[in-house]
């Protein structure tokens, strides 16, 4: 259960003390001020459930693209081509289209034998008494399948996801904008690689995308530009791999918190979909989601003016009680399924859920198979908060081995 605040009313995604627990204050807001102004940042927030989710889908109203990050829309910066999840309908339709291929039941279902057999060699490595969530399962096994998915060996994934990091990691505080590699990534990393796919295709996803022919908004039939695909796999790698690091440290913390919870588990591994499902809706990787105001728009008797930035706060919504009932405070993994909004709505819901949900359901399970009880050392845990995304870099716990 969340914490009584006192004080002021007052939300700042950069906040880091604020962001290390954001939802007293996040029920301040839903209850106190649907439509929230931070007048030291110039931006609206929103917090209910419904109204996030009708913002979410009115991409013409509110747009993406001039970024989903907060200080990346104040900026005013220029947008790369192909930067999917700043983009809104035709184009962003188009280039949906393109990645989908990769996300058919048929190929997700055959990732499952080589994410677990991945998994279980990273378990193997463990010694001792001693478990990090992050460091020793969760950021290395998202970017291994991310790699399954494109092609990419083993040995240039670090390259990629240290290149990623660069860029949606901030010092404490900190924006993306800060960053003096710039905000966004123009996915040159890459490079190498395609240059090599070219002239050595193979059965993934780098060469369907070399090889695709597609109608751009334009009406014209062409490949994708050589920007457009560098730009393209950088979002898929960052976004596929912190958002699922992010998941599987928060499975640590939270079934280190709910014991009763962990051992139901142990006993009844029919109840994994639930329990990725609470903790995606508990713990979002993404707390928030920025949008561009097009035009004037009304909430709760109150105007936002066209040309404003608005945060749609998705950690809030999916706490929301109109939505998930008295109890929406309570991690719960028996919880009736209802849908959250971690994954988004509408246009942009989020090409990657079920891929996202698998590793997540097969990094618990194999994490129970091995370590049915387990309790998190907060004191040396490592959180990383950024607007961007929110979670742990380092999640240790001190662990029971199944006899």
């Amino acid at each position: 259960m969340t914490t009584e605040v006192k004080g002021e009313l007052y939300y700042d995604p950069w906040d880091v003390e604020l962001n290390a627990d954001p939802y007293p204050m996040f029920e301040r807001i839903r209850d106190e001020a649907p439509l929230y102004y931070n007048e030291k940042h110039d931006f609206y927030a929103i917090s209910r459930f419904d109204d996030v989710g009708r913002a979410l889908v009115d991409h013409e109203t509110f747009s993406s693209a001039r970024g989903v990050v907060l200080e990346i829309i104040k900026s005013g910066m220029e947008i790369p081509p192909g930067l999917l999840l700043f983009e809104d309908p035709p184009i962003h339709d188009i280039h949906r289209g393109l990645l989908s291929r990769a996300f058919t039941p048929r190929k997700i279902n055959a990732l499952e034998p080589l994410i677990r057999d991945f998994t279980r060699r990273c378990l193997d490595q463990v010694e001792g008494d001693r478990f990090d969530f992050v460091k020793d399962l969760g950021s290395v096994m998202p970017m291994r399948v991310v790699g399954m998915l494109f092609g990419i060996p083993e040995d240039y994934q670090r390259r990629v996801q240290e290149d990623g990091e660069r860029h949606v990691r901030t010092a404490r505080g900190g924006q993306m904008t800060d960053n003096p590699d710039g905000a966004i990534s123009d996915g040159e990393v890459f490079a190498d690689f395609i240059d090599w796919r070219i002239n050595h295709p193979a059965d993934d996803l780098t060469t369907e995308l070399l090889e695709a022919e597609f109608e751009d908004e334009t009406a014209t039939v062409r490949k994708l530009r050589r920007d457009e695909l560098l730009v393209f796999m950088n979002v898929v790698a960052v976004a596929g791999a912190e958002t699922t690091t992010r998941l599987i440290g928060w499975t640590g913390k939270l079934l280190s918190e709910h014991p009763d919870q962990r051992r139901a588990l142990v006993a009844d591994r029919s109840l994994l979909p639930g329990a990725i499902e609470e903790i995606l809706r508990y713990e979002p990787p993404a707390l928030q989601a920025a949008r561009y105001v097009t035009r004037d728009v009304e909430f709760h008797g109150a105007t936002v003016p066209a040309g404003s930035a608005i945060l749609t706060l998705i950690g809030a919504a999916n706490r929301d009680e109109r939505r998930f009932g008295d109890d929406a405070e309570v991690f719960d993994i028996t919880r009736a399924p209802r849908q959250h909004l971690t994954f988004g709505v509408g246009a942009h819901y989020c090409l990657g859920n079920a891929l996202a949900r698998l590793e997540g359901r097969i990094a618990l399970e194999e994490i129970l198979d091995r370590f049915p009880d387990w309790e998190v050392d907060l004191d040396d845990a490592v959180f990383s908060s950024s607007s961007a995304v929110r979670g742990w870099d380092s999640m240790p716990a001190q662990v029971t081995r199944r006899r």
